[in-house]
């Protein structure tokens, strides 16, 4: 099977834990401070390895984490950063998040990276909290939570030309001919059921590489036959080979409704470059119908070749004009990389205020974390929070909501007691 979708789920490493610890040697009073800070979460990055041109591996594999920070320790040592994990990927991976929807990045050259989920900060360590008012600080920070995110996988074929047409007109024979490529052929309908690529070589400087599209019929931009599942694949190609097949009951129909169907699909495909490959010459059928074809794709402004792709006829020269057309085409239309999305930026110190059952629900990026990060077994801890509460007007804002002594306050995954002069956990 071609695997050209997967949903994966990716964890960065947690930040490790700060330390709280204290200078204790003999002779040496008012040591103070020297809790280290944790080391950071590893990050989870994609990046291209041009030698896979399938997403199988995500079909087995669907949950990825990289590795977590260590705790900070005494005498002001640092905790290790955690191992950053790289997922491997084809090139052509388009990269979006499951939730959203959002496109993230859009994978294309070899050894290409981005990055999908970021490491959590290392929490500091109690050194880090030493002043002049408060020399010996008896609390620490935890580590911050990795980013956790699903992603969304789409391969879309990287290949110079396509090869789009009606169901046997005869796309896999002439992939096969002209490449080393061996698809499955045979007589009847959605003979190709996955895309099939092959690289023909033309001489020593020329070479191309060939996307062998399933058959296309009416309805496939919405989802009819196999047209949807596979219509993407086309888009990053330079150059289209229409293969018509020449012994089907109206070529010229066929001809206008795959391209229907591409513009459809996506419009930016009705107008890429085509040369029409006017299929199975070697049939006395064909042969007879191809003056009548030819002038009417002349009409329609298309070039047009006979060839037989099981023979062979004709095949050669439409690669080396296919070459041609390809040498012919502006830079500026091969495939361009996407932009990496960005989340907008967030008011870290906004918060809102939300009345829940058994209690009242503040949320806030930086109170969030804050909450995630405090030791709640330091009392220390517990009042530098309080604190935060108070600058950052959470308290007066609950006060006025009506919060009373007793009241469950939810932040985050903790829950807090409101009492009148600290939460309690």
């Amino acid at each position: 099977m071609f695997f050209d979708e997967a949903i994966i789920h990716v964890k960065a490493g947690d930040g490790g834990d700060g330390a709280v610890s204290f200078r204790r040697e003999k002779f040496v009073p008012f040591g103070g401070p020297n809790g280290g800070d944790g080391g950071r979460g590893g990050h989870v990055y994609l990046v291209v390895n041009p030698r896979l041109n399938t997403l199988m591996r995500f079909q087995r594999e669907r949950h990825f984490r990289a590795g977590r920070g260590g705790h900070g320790r005494g005498k002001n040592q640092a905790g290790k950063d955690g191992q950053d994990l790289f997922i491997e990927v084809p090139p052509g991976t388009v990269v979006y998040d499951a939730d959203t929807g959002e496109c993230i990045a859009d994978l294309t050259e070899p050894d290409q990276r981005v990055l999908v989920a970021r490491g959590g900060q290392g929490g500091r360590g109690n050194a880090r909290f030493a002043t002049p008012t408060n020399q010996a600080p008896r609390f620490a920070e935890r580590g911050e939570r990795g980013q956790e995110r699903t992603l969304r996988l789409e391969l879309r074929l990287i290949a110079d030309v396509g090869i789009v047409g009606k169901p046997n007109a005869g796309k896999s024979t002439l992939l096969a001919a002209v490449t080393a490529a061996r698809p499955k052929i045979a007589d009847y309908p959605f003979t190709t059921l996955q895309p099939n690529l092959g690289v023909a070589r033309l001489d020593d400087e020329t070479t191309l590489v060939l996307a062998d599209i399933p058959g296309l019929i009416e309805g496939a931009h919405a989802g009819a036959g196999l047209g949807h599942a596979f219509l993407r694949h086309i888009e990053r190609t330079r150059v289209l080979i229409h293969l018509l097949d020449g012994t089907g009951p109206d070529p010229l129909r066929d001809f206008a409704q795959v391209n229907e169907e591409l513009a459809l699909f996506d419009p930016r495909l009705a107008e890429k470059p085509q040369i029409v490959a006017f299929n199975k010459m070697d049939l006395p059928e064909a042969q007879a119908r191809w003056p009548e074809v030819q002038a009417g794709l002349k009409a329609q402004g298309y070039e047009a070749m006979a060839i037989s792709a099981a023979t062979g006829q004709g095949t050669r020269e439409l690669l080396y004009r296919v070459a041609q057309l390809l040498r012919a085409l502006p830079p500026e239309q091969q495939p361009v990389e996407m932009a990496v999305f960005r989340l907008p930026k967030e008011d870290e110190e906004g918060f809102t205020i939300t009345r829940e059952d058994g209690g009242w629900r503040v949320r806030g990026p930086r109170i969030e974390r804050a909450a995630a990060r405090t030791f709640w077994e330091y009392d220390e801890a517990v009042e530098r929070f309080q604190g935060l509460l108070d600058r950052l007007g959470i308290t007066q804002a609950l006060k006025e909501a009506g919060v009373r002594p007793g009241d469950t306050v939810y932040i985050g995954d903790m829950e807090l007691e409101w009492s009148e002069n600290t939460p309690n956990p």
